[in-house]
Formats: C-alpha cells, structure tokens, sequence
C-alpha cells in the first residue's frame, strides 16, 4: 500500500486502490474526496489543468481481497 500524503497528478496509474483528495484549482473547486481503484489512471477535470490525488487512506479492493475472490466451482445459479 501507499503511503498517506503521497501525491499523485491526472494519468499516473494506480499502484493500489484507495480514498484520494482531490485538489483542484479553488477558484474552480474546493478538495474533495474520491475512491480511486487499482490499476486506473487518475482522470482529468473537465475545468482544471493541474488536478492532485493525494491519498488519504489505502484500501485493497473487495474483488481481490482473498476474503471475498469469486469461486466459479462453488457458485450458486439463482
């Protein structure tokens, strides 16, 4: 996982999934929080050239967590 306070710009691609601030110009918008998943790039604002993740909290997402991974044999149909 990252490390909190690691920041990041639009197009890097995810190296672990997890909760982001958002920084974008403030004449444009105040920070905010989004959820940005493993593998993505960070995207672009529509209004801002310069937009900044910066992480707030790691987390592994539920589809690779070995926990919930999803076993084709024990499947149930409905």
């Amino acid at each position: 996982m990252g490390t909190l306070g690691d920041v990041f710009k639009s197009v890097d691609r995810l190296q672990y999934s997890g909760i982001f601030q958002v920084i974008h110009d403030l004449a444009h918008h105040e920070p905010h929080e989004v959820t940005v998943l493993y593998g993505k790039r960070f995207p672009h604002c529509r209004s801002c050239e310069y937009t900044l993740f910066m992480l707030v909290r790691g987390a592994e997402n539920v589809d690779t967590h070995g926990n919930f991974k999803t076993d084709l044999r024990f499947r149930v149909a409905c």
